[in-house]
């Protein structure tokens, strides 16, 4: 399937560049630039793409506003953020108005194709950085929570997850989309959207980003969102015991 792609950037040759990056990659159509958030809601009425990659920082409308209007008028539109800055304000309040993703521009090109391809399949996607600093954000609320008595942080529903849920809570955390993490524990894609859904739904999760959050709570991934107590690519666990050395540690709440 080919997907539909609006680019929006007040630099013409940031526009260019990610438009010649996508066309080359193959299996992009892009429908339209504009160079302005208003222009971007204009187009993004007429030419109604599937993905909208946006910048923040524009004229006559910023990116935020832009990405919050499209959204009340199309809200199957996965908005990408792509910028240069990576600061509270600017990820809170893309992230609040909706976007699906968001992305600096000093990441690798490939990551970008892949990641237009993953927002248009729905899958939430944060760059490391981001990511890294949602998580300390979250773990330093949970600390001020803990120090009050306060348990309010903590996802409902704590029950121990299964083996294989924790694996694969552990690369959830680690950033990796649901191919990847198939790919790398020799899953079908289906089996790992289960795993996925079931730990999540244990823990009262409702997106990847709070399962990151809690991934590094349980001690799943490291302070580099790295997994911890994986073995290497393609294990099989599925024949061991729960407490075998190797596997993720049990959840501790």
């Amino acid at each position: 399937m080919t997907v539909r792609v609006l680019v929006v950037d007040d630099q013409a040759l940031v526009r260019a560049g990610v438009t010649l990056l996508l066309r080359t990659a193959g299996g992009f159509d892009i429908v339209g630039e504009a160079g302005d958030g208003r222009e971007a809601v204009r187009l993004a009425e007429r030419l109604r793409p599937d993905v909208v990659l946006m910048d923040l920082r524009m004229p006559r409308m910023d990116g935020i506003e832009a990405t919050r209007r499209i959204l009340d008028q199309h809200p199957a539109t996965r908005v990408l953020v792509l910028t240069t800055f990576a600061d509270d304000a600017n990820i809170y309040g893309a992230l609040g108005a909706g976007a699906i993703g968001y992305l600096v521009k000093d990441g690798a090109p490939e990551d970008l194709v892949d990641a237009v391809g993953r927002a248009a399949r729905g899958e939430p996607l944060l760059a490391p950085a981001v990511l890294a600093r949602i998580v300390h954000r979250a773990l330093q609320a949970h600390t001020e929570d803990t120090e009050r008595g306060s348990d309010a942080v903590r996802p409902s529903g704590r029950r121990l997850l299964s083996g294989r849920e924790r694996e694969v809570l552990a690369l959830v955390g680690a950033g990796l989309s649901n191919a990847e993490i198939a790919s790398r524990m020799h899953l079908g894609v289906t089996t790992v959207k289960t795993h996925v859904s079931a730990a999540m739904e244990k823990l009262g999760l409702r997106n990847r980003v709070q399962a990151a959050v809690v991934a590094h709570r349980l001690g799943l991934v490291d302070d580099d969102f790295r997994p911890i107590g994986l073995d290497g690519p393609g294990r099989d666990s599925s024949t061991r015991d729960e407490n075998t050395p190797g596997t993720v540690p049990p959840a501790s709440w």
